[in-house]
Formats: C-alpha cells, structure tokens, sequence
C-alpha cells in the first residue's frame, strides 16, 4: 500500500509539471497551417511576377520602335505577345491593353514571336498612348460632361434623325456585306465594302494596321487617316435591320467633323472600334 501511494505521489507530481510543459506548446495541425500560409503567400508573390520570367528557352535581339525611338530587346523566341507587351510596358510605359504591335501586320496576343518570324536584328513596331496622355486629352470638364448629358437627353435616334433616314430609305445596297446580328468577328482580310456615305455614294474602309492609318476610299477619292488623330467612333443598330449599324468616324474635335458610314455589318462594329482606338477604349 505504501509502495502503491508513493507511485500516486509521483503520478500526482508528475501532471502538473506536464500541463505546464504542454501548456506552451503549438495546437495539432499549427505547424501544417504556418506552411499553408507561407506557401499562399509565395503563390501570391510569384502571381505577380512578369509571366516573361516564368520560363526560359531561346531568345532573339530585336529593335522595337515607339514614338520614333527605338529599343533594343532580347526576348523569348517562343514567348507570346502578350508577354512581350508586359514586358514592354516597364521599358516605354503603355499599359498593354493600350499597345498594338506590328510584325508583318498587327500581331495577335497569343501568337509567338517565332510564329511571326521574329530574327535577330528585326523592327518591331509598337503604337499607343500612355494611359496619363489618354486621361489628359480624353478626360472633360463637367461643363462638358454637363452640357452632352443635356444633349443626349434632347438628342432622337440617329435612324430618326432625316439626314441619316434619307439614305436608309435607300434600302441595303446590293454589294453589301452580309451582315450577321449577336456576334463578333474580327476583320476581314479583304477590305469592307459595299456601304455608303453621307452622300449616298459608295464608300469602302482598308485598315492598314501595319501604318496604323485607315483609308477611307470612294470613287473619286481615297483619304488616308492616321488612326491616331481619329477622336471617337459611334455606333448605333439600324432599326428594322439589326445585323447592320450606322457608324461614325469622329475626324475632328467636334461632333460636325464626324465621317458617317450606313450599313456596317454588325459583326464587324467592335473589330473596327478596337483597330482604331485600341482596347483601351472599354476601360
């Protein structure tokens, strides 16, 4: 019985000292969540990282040329577009969304500069506008903001208005495009044709991607405009032929200078608004 209190004794003595030792101690699992956390964080830094430094591989020097200045760039082979845009963005400062990127024509974001054929020496052109300058010579005064709201509301539909319905009364020209309503297509590789113009003749559009000039052309005449002078481009669905649109090229400051175009086909509307004003015209 002795031996057997003195061993409760220890026990006794023993419990204490053990709550207090474990009394410090991480809970179950602590250790496993500490790791989580430092690998969420990791995640999170290599998230932002350039995706152009995930991966290696062949590289090729070539000249990029941004408002008449040229930069010399060596960059993955099998690398995207995309990627490069990013990459660019550190060297000239425009976002990506704003840059247009012309190899043999304007490059698309998922094609690779060996796709394109992209050597050592080569010239890439780069077009755009830094987001400071947009906001700069884009952004109105509420004066301004103010006086369109008020004409807007005044404002009837272009379709209703009589210098546009005289030519819709017309009816769709003969050689018009076919036009398909609820989608979106990119440009064709041929010149859209078989539209008219605010004198009812027939006008045809050629987007020279690799000038960054639009070519405005009818029988008399073809007009090349620089896409960057270009203001505006407006837009409104044809009532009654919906997979058309009427379509307004904004050549000046003010709304007089608009270049009217009827019968657009619909398909092409946001093809034609991103090749001349850039993606950065949705943000």
């Amino acid at each position: 019985m002795e031996e057997m209190s003195k061993e409760v004794d220890k026990n006794d003595v023993a419990a204490p000292q053990q709550a207090t030792e474990t009394k410090d101690e991480e809970p179950p699992g602590a250790e496993e969540s500490k790791s989580d956390i430092a690998a969420t964080v990791d995640d999170i830094l290599k998230s932002q990282e350039d995706p152009e430094e995930e991966e290696g591989g062949e590289t090729v020097s070539f000249k990029v040329i941004f408002c008449k200045t040229k930069h010399e760039v060596e960059f993955g082979l099998d690398k995207t577009i995309i990627k490069l845009k990013n990459h660019l963005q550190k060297i000239i400062g425009v976002p990506p969304a704003m840059q247009k990127i012309m190899i043999k024509g304007l490059a698309q974001d998922d094609q690779t500069l060996r796709s394109l054929g992209v050597t050592k020496g080569a010239k890439v052109m780069v077009v755009g506008s830094k987001l400071d300058d947009v906001i700069a010579v884009s952004a109105p005064s509420p004066q301004e903001l103010a006086a369109a709201e008020s004409s807007t509301k005044e404002k009837e539909t272009f379709c209703s208005q009589t210098m546009h319905k005289k030519i819709l009364d017309k009816g769709i020209p003969d050689d018009a495009l076919p036009g398909i309503k609820g989608i979106k297509e990119p440009l064709p590789a041929f010149p859209l044709h078989g539209m008219l113009n605010k004198q009812g003749k027939k006008v045809r559009l050629t987007f020279k991607m690799e000038l960054d000039e639009l070519w405005i052309g009818t029988q008399q005449r073809t007009d090349k405009i620089p896409m960057s002078s270009i203001k505006a481009v407006v837009n409104e669905v044809i009532t009654g032929h919906e997979e058309y649109h009427i379509l307004a090229i904004q050549l000046g400051p003010t709304e007089a200078s608009r270049y009217w175009i009827y019968w657009i086909p619909a398909q092409y509307v946001d093809a034609i608004k991103d090749s001349i004003l850039g993606k950065w015209q949705y943000f």
